[in-house]
């Protein structure tokens, strides 16, 4: 297994664990994304990781039940392809022209969906009321690979504005404060 598969894979096992620990009732609470509810954050990656991967990859993947009806199967099946995609070498390494240029599917992967699926962690466990504390290596990793395009990525719209926090703010809280979210 690649490192990239690896990092992938605890980064989704930590998101899985809170989709799975989620309270009878809870899926419906208000999320940190402006007008997303708890099931929304799930939702979210269940439809964009297919659209932007599957298709650019021809990676298939089994039908499952809907965001609606079973979040965290949803979830569980989308994640599934994504690993196994990451552990096949032949995937992993094949390169395809993306939206950043020519990229291979382990590093398409390893810039956008592993950060996202790190934030969207702390959304569903601040939805929920769960455990909202993330890995600090991936925290740090992500603080250290998105601060020098800050620029880009506000006017990409895939962030709010950044939220102020003192200078001497933990990692986590500079994170969530740089993705638009209130710590």
């Amino acid at each position: 297994m690649s490192e990239i598969s690896e990092r992938y894979r605890h980064v989704a096992a930590l998101f899985t664990q809170r989709v799975d620990a989620v309270p009878d009732g809870a899926w419906d609470n208000p999320a940190p994304c402006e007008g997303w509810v708890a099931r929304d954050v799930v939702g979210h990656l269940v439809e964009w990781l297919p659209a932007f991967f599957f298709g650019t990859w021809n990676i298939e993947v089994s039908s499952g039940p809907s965001v609606a009806e079973d979040p965290a199967g949803a979830w569980a099946v989308v994640n599934g392809a994504i690993q196994r995609a990451l552990d096949d070498p032949e995937i992993a390494g094949s390169e395809r022209d993306t939206r950043m240029g020519r990229w291979t599917f382990e590093q398409t992967i390893d810039t956008i969906c592993t950060a996202d699926i790190l934030i969207h962690t702390w959304d569903i466990a601040r939805a929920t009321g769960l455990d909202e504390s993330l890995d600090p290596d991936e925290v740090r990793r992500f603080v250290e690979s998105m601060e020098p395009m800050d620029e880009m990525l506000r006017e990409s719209g895939h962030y709010g504005p950044r939220v102020a926090v003192p200078d001497d703010a933990d990692e986590q809280t500079q994170l969530i404060a740089f993705v638009g979210r209130q710590p």
